[in-house]
């Protein structure tokens, strides 16, 4: 078993389990869930967390380069040690539009664009959901509804920050520099991408405009040539007929 292999097998059921946490998740904190349900939706997510588990493992003793691989791949203990942020194998969904995507530029913007675009879904939700779980139980909250948390998230996110829903928790604090700074990154990526599109397309035009230019000048140059072939040979026939004797007509 290579762990080539072990990737593309359990490429699925990755991202069965991400929703499955994710789905778990969202029931027992929208539902404010207590008693048999919330220990159902526990047991979700720590199968969930168990699979997460198998999977990091699995690809750190399946590594050429353990230690390399281990220090690459941070983000990937973080998924496994810390719950909050396992949802975000949600990503590996958009590895599926890869066989889309065959050209190089066009297609890594289009991934780049649908990085970003999936994730700021994703970090909108999970961010609602995490600032809810920490905030609804809170005396003097204002963020005690799910939708309350989304429009939260949505604010937060875009730094616009109306300041009508405050999170007071310290954690539901430190929910809201990760969503800022995420929101800050994330449109870094697009502003980068529109701008390296934009740059493209203007050095597109301008080949295409020198390339223009190349081909009229050698369309002059053989005009050019064609005239000097004429000129040669009517000297050669001026020539030809002084030696003769006749005046040319």
């Amino acid at each position: 078993m290579t762990q080539q292999r072990w990737q593309r097998i359990s490429e699925w059921p990755l991202t069965l389990a991400a929703v499955l946490f994710l789905a778990a998740y969202a029931w027992e904190v929208i539902g404010n869930l207590a008693g048999p349900s919330s220990a159902l939706a526990e047991v979700i997510m720590a199968a969930t967390w168990t699979v997460f588990l198998v999977d990091y493992v699995a690809n750190l003793v399946l590594a050429p380069e353990r230690w390399q691989w281990f220090s690459r791949h941070i983000l990937d203990l973080l998924i496994v040690v810390l719950p909050l942020l396992r949802p975000l194998r949600l990503l590996r969904l958009v590895t599926l539009l890869n066989i889309l995507q065959r050209t190089a530029g066009t297609a890594f913007r289009g991934r780049v664009i649908l990085y970003a675009a999936g994730a700021s879904i994703l970090l909108i939700f999970v961010a609602a959901l995490a600032v809810l779980d920490v905030e609804q139980a809170n005396p003097g909250s204002s963020i005690v509804t799910f939708e309350d948390a989304l429009w939260w998230a949505f604010v937060t996110i875009t730094t616009v920050g109306y300041g009508d829903f405050t999170p007071l928790t310290v954690m539901g604090r430190l929910i809201a520099g990760a969503l800022m700074l995420g929101g800050i990154a994330l449109l870094g990526v697009v502003t980068a991408t529109i701008a390296s599109w934009i740059v493209e397309r203007v050095a597109i035009k301008e080949e295409d405009a020198q390339a223009a230019t190349r081909g009229e000048i050698r369309a002059l140059e053989h005009q050019v040539t064609k005239l000097q072939e004429t000129l040669d040979r009517m000297d050669q026939r001026t020539q030809v007929l002084a030696d003769r004797g006749v005046s040319p007509k």
